[in-house]
């Protein structure tokens, strides 16, 4: 979910390759593409690629498509505001708001269009259409009828008919296989659940998209919880370089930053990542974006109910280890600043070196698609 900082592992390529058991199966031409119908039975994470491919993630489907997108280089001028960009994808659509869910965005970075992953019905579950937005502001479904395509198919998932959790909080297990997407250096990086004992899980699916090895399940300590645990999903991440070597940084609900170095994720494994910050219960984090100003590298975190944090990335370098209960809903670890004027934001992505494309909540309980310039 938003644009993942792309760093050099060209040094764990060979590891990553390792086969265990199957992990993710290659579907149509190995090593390629071919043109054909793509279907998406659910709305999941998006991210972007080489050359302007779509990676679009289908959870119930347990796969992850990559489009051959036909966006063009434009103008350096990405300067958009769509009002009621809810409203206005509903009635593409043909249908009203209440009936649709943006789900994830992204912004082409040769075009600057925005492309949304929309769900048609309010279901975790419920069908997914992607979304095209130009710079103008028009708006159109994306034909899947006949597009280049390849995908990934995962293993090792669970069951369409299996059900987590009780009462209010029971959902489809299935839903939760896929919760965030990222490329990074020749490799698209799936964060979900698994049916491995340490169920939240990382796998590395080399592109163009081939076989790789089994997922790496993840262990961390949650601070708000004051307990270890293995069936969290991660939420939404980040890949970044941490004292020169690169991470990733994942963001759990309620709400545990994770450090996970990148040569851990051998296929199989069982890591324990470094819980570098609890940023507070009762959240949801949304999307994640690292960007550079002044000279210095930061990282935004959007928040369902603690709003945008702003985390100077060098601190991440520092001892900051989370290992026992943080009470009462505070925080600890990596210090952040909250930006007070990015309220209601959802969905965020780097416009360009400058800005930010986000999809915000109103006062009127509409969404806009506005740009902003990163703080």
């Amino acid at each position: 979910m938003g644009t993942r900082s792309r760093i050099s592992v060209a040094a764990l390529s060979i590891a990553w390759l390792v086969a265990g058991s199957s992990g993710a199966a290659a579907d149509g031409k190995k090593g390629g593409t071919e043109k054909g119908k793509v279907e998406l039975e659910s709305a999941g994470p998006l991210a972007v690629g080489p050359g302007g491919v779509l990676f679009v993630a289908d959870p119930m489907a347990a796969r992850v498509v990559a489009i051959l997108t036909a966006d063009k280089p434009a103008s350096t001028d990405r300067g958009q505001r769509v009002e009621g960009i809810d409203r206005k994808v509903a009635a593409v659509l043909g249908t009203k708001s209440p009936d649709i869910r943006i789900v994830d965005m992204v912004v082409h970075p040769a075009s600057g269009a925005a492309y949304l992953s929309v769900a048609r019905g309010r279901a975790p579950d419920s069908p997914g259409v992607l979304v095209r937005v130009d710079r103008a502001g028009k708006i159109e479904a994306v034909d899947l009828g006949s597009v280049e395509h390849s995908s990934a198919t995962l293993e090792d998932v669970p069951g369409k008919g299996e059900f987590s959790g009780r009462g209010r909080r029971k959902y489809r297990s299935r839903t939760q296989s896929i919760t965030d997407i990222a490329y990074v250096d020749g490799r698209v990086l799936v964060a979900g659940m698994s049916t491995e004992e340490f169920a939240s899980t990382l796998r590395s699916v080399p592109y163009p998209f081939g076989k790789t090895g089994r997922p790496t399940s993840i262990e961390i300590y949650h601070g708000a919880h004051g307990r270890f645990e293995t069936r969290s999903p991660v939420r939404t991440f980040v890949s970044l370089d941490v004292g020169g070597t690169p991470h990733i940084l994942a963001a759990y609900q309620c709400t545990p930053l994770v450090s996970i170095p990148l040569s851990d994720l051998q296929p199989g494994a069982r890591v324990k990542g470094t819980t570098v910050a609890e940023l507070g219960n009762r959240n949801r984090p949304l999307d994640m974006i690292v960007y550079r100003k002044g000279g210095e590298e930061y990282m935004l975190i959007a928040n369902n109910s603690r709003g945008i944090m702003k985390i100077r990335t060098v601190e991440l370098g520092k001892d900051h280890n989370v290992t026992s209960k943080v009470s009462s809903g505070k925080s600890e670890g990596v210090p952040y600043e909250t930006i007070k004027e990015w309220t209601g934001v959802h969905q965020l992505d780097r416009s360009d070196s400058k800005n930010a494309l986000v999809v915000r909540a109103t006062d009127e309980g509409t969404f806009n698609l506005e740009t902003l310039p990163l703080p």
